[in-house]
């Protein structure tokens, strides 16, 4: 579905029957149609034959499975964005009269024409799209590109589309860089309102996962099964600062379902930070476990970022994140409001961890708190500063 109240209509996409639907969610009237009463819902596109078929009169279009719609209502998209799995196309429905067109995908002659190569309209190939999201700010189409498990990008004006982040190997990669990135099915995706973060429902890996757009960095908020107990409510919450104030009760009843250190986990305190509004600090976390240790991979080993006392730092970022594996750095990406509340501010980047001895069944729970004083200038300081987290956990 895609729509508001703003728009006074919520669109439907009714993968069954091979069409979009239309429910009215205030008096109003469709394109080219008579007036309709709220509450009313019908046939807006597709005559309901499983085909890929384009067509200045919306009835006598054909879909073939669609399963994302997002919304572009200003100019000069005006139109309804819709991930046609079957058909593996990007398709456009125009506002102001119901046409149906092509946008990237698929062939002249589908209906099953699919692959994995970018390029520009009909010269690229996609494989089962499930979901599409508008991005505003970069007037840029993101696709969920399921089963080449790859999240694309489209630019509607010049009809080219992109690999934005995945390998195309169905796997589970996090705290990379997009191209290092993996996905396996993702199926849905939403770029958040002020445009800097997209979620990502990245389905046979049973997670949301968090792409920062500006520093192409790929984190995980919340995974669904191992680590639900801790994250039940992840804070997707109104990323304009300047509206939110300093006590943020919401924000603290979400934070007490994190996990608590251990009472034997150090304070490392790390030396002033000075920032400025907007700018990305990149943490770089490096953990090294104790001699013939390894990591409990069935365990939920994460990170995760407090703030106490200015908790209006932490409005629209990625809060906490799975560990997977210690070989290797974790990236943890964090950008300043464009509105700061606060000169000076105390960060907290915490690191639960469990790990067992390799000759023995001996398993244990350890923590780190990472201290991050930070000095909040108004002069620029630069896009991006890199902050190394490092820390050996020693035997028992």
């Amino acid at each position: 579905v895609s729509g508001s109240h703003e728009d006074g209509v919520l669109w439907i996409a009714m993968a069954g029957t091979h069409q979009i639907w239309a429910l009215m969610l205030e008096d109003g009237k469709l394109p080219k149609g008579s007036d309709l009463k709220k509450g009313v819902c019908l046939r807006f596109a597709g005559s309901g034959n499983e085909e890929n078929r384009n067509n200045a009169y919306p009835h006598k279009a054909g879909f073939a499975q669609p399963s994302g719609l997002s919304l572009a209502s200003e100019e000069p998209w005006n139109c309804l964005f819709v991930a046609d799995s079957e058909s593996s196309t990007v398709r456009t429905i125009a506002l102001k009269d119901g046409a149906v067109k092509h946008l990237v995908g698929g062939e002249r002659d589908p209906l099953f024409a699919f692959g994995d190569v970018d390029g520009a309209g009909i010269n690229a190939k996609l494989q089962h799209p499930l979901g599409v999201t508008w991005d505003k700010k970069r007037k840029l189409l993101y696709v969920a590109d399921s089963y080449n498990h790859k999240i694309k990008v489209v630019d509607p004006k010049m009809k080219n589309c992109a690999t934005l982040a995945g390998t195309g190997e169905a796997s589970n990669i996090t705290g990379s860089s997009f191209t290092q990135s993996t996905f396996n099915e993702p199926g849905g995706l939403c770029v958040e309102e002020n445009g800097r973060l997209m979620y990502v429902a990245d389905t046979n890996n049973h997670q949301i996962k968090v792409l920062d757009l500006e520093t192409k960095i790929l984190s995980m908020a919340i995974q669904i099964n191992i680590l639900l107990d801790f994250y039940q409510q992840l804070p997707i919450l109104n990323p304009e600062a300047g509206d939110v104030p300093d006590n943020l009760p919401v924000q603290k009843e979400k934070m007490t379902s994190l996990p608590k250190l251990p009472k034997s986990a150090p304070n490392v305190q790390l030396p002033s930070l000075t920032v400025a509004p907007g700018q990305t600090i990149q943490f770089l976390l490096k953990l090294t476990l104790p001699p013939d240790s390894k990591l409990n991979e069935e365990a939920p080993n994460s990170w995760f970022i407090t703030a106490e006392d200015n908790n209006w730092l932490l409005q629209g970022q990625c809060l906490f994140g799975e560990i997977k594996d210690v070989s290797s750095q974790t990236v943890i990406p964090f950008q300043l409001p464009g509105s700061c509340l606060s000169a000076e501010a105390i960060l907290a980047i915490k690191v639960c961890l469990y790990y067992c001895s390799k000759g023995s069944n001996a398993c244990m729970m350890k923590g780190i708190s990472f201290n991050q004083p930070l000095q909040i200038a108004s002069t620029n300081q630069g896009s991006l500063t890199k902050v190394e987290l490092i820390h050996t956990f020693l035997s028992n």
